[in-house]
């Protein structure tokens, strides 16, 4: 497509070229307006828990997408809409080789000068919570994304137009129908849990190929190591340990399909010393050995 301000993601599946994990997100390449729309095709794979300030819309084009938010895991279908407020943490699965899917992020300036208390309100938009009364609703929300998917194969000269035109209509039926006020968001104790969550993620994404014990992450946030294995279990929804094996996984699954290194030299320098350990969590996560996975690359 010609379209020059949609992102087409096509990543490569030989040589080495490594995909930097976004863990927190700036989008840089927002339109004037403050909308980000992306039609993208990358390799499908498990994406840990991260977290961006802009309002995220997501829409499977080729099959199922489990989401993790807010220590929940939610089934996304093929071509249907899941809405994430800003700054919440969030973790994907994607088990086909391939994952398309139309992706939509909006600024918090945006849609403040649509509403002005948007820092109070809450979306809860997900296709597995969805209840009876409201189907019609999200129907229609869905009908808008499907719009977007046809507008983008049409590739007309005014697609951002166009389709900046219809994701303002989403988002006004989205907040008429699908948000909510919840006066306490900006409770001090809210704020610091946020910020210790984003704190060790950062950590992880910066440590992940080390030797990382649950004394060096605890000190990140001055908590002890009790403390911290409890806090991380509540707010993350998993233990710490597994979030870093999580972690160092996506990146040993990327390297798979964009490295000529050995699997060994894949997981060590992804951070495992432990072979059995390595083969086991990552059979779990992916439903396949490592080596299956490369050999069914294309």
């Amino acid at each position: 497509m010609s379209s020059p301000d949609i992102q087409h993601f096509k990543y490569p599946t030989g040589g080495r070229n490594t995909m930097q994990h976004p863990y927190h997100k700036t989008f840089q390449s927002l339109s004037p307006l403050g909308i980000l729309i992306r039609f993208a095709t990358t390799p499908g794979g498990y994406f840990p828990l991260h977290w961006h300030e802009e309002l995220e819309l997501l829409y499977p084009l080729n099959g199922e997408i489990s989401l993790l938010l807010a220590g929940e895991k939610h089934q996304i279908p093929e071509r249907t809409l899941a809405v994430i407020d800003p700054c919440q943490v969030h973790s994907t699965y994607c088990p086909n080789r391939t994952s398309m899917f139309l992706n939509i992020h909006l600024s918090k300036k945006l849609l403040e000068n649509y509403l002005p208390d948007i820092s109070l309100r809450r979306i809860h938009c997900l296709p597995d919570c969805t209840k009876a009364p409201l189907l019609p609703q999200y129907r229609e929300l869905c009908g808008f994304a499907e719009k977007l998917v046809l507008l983008y194969i049409k590739d007309t000269p005014v697609f951002m137009m166009e389709a900046e035109g219809i994701v303002l209509q989403l988002m006004a039926h989205l907040f008429r129908n699908f948000s909510m006020i919840t006066a306490n968001l900006s409770a001090p104790v809210d704020i610091m849990t946020m910020e210790r969550i984003r704190a060790i993620i950062t950590y992880t994404e910066a440590h992940f190929r080390e030797p990382v014990s649950l004394d060096d992450a605890a000190g990140q946030l001055g908590l002890g190591k009790e403390a911290f294995c409890r806090f991380i279990k509540k707010n993350m929804g998993m233990t710490y340990l597994n979030y870093l094996n999580e972690v160092r996984l996506s990146h040993v699954y990327r390297d798979l399909q964009e490295s000529d290194a050995s699997v060994g030299e894949i997981m060590a320098a992804n951070g495992f010393t432990n072979q059995k350990l390595f083969n086991r969590t990552f059979k779990k996560l992916y439903g396949h050995t490592p080596s299956s996975v490369r050999r069914c690359m294309p």
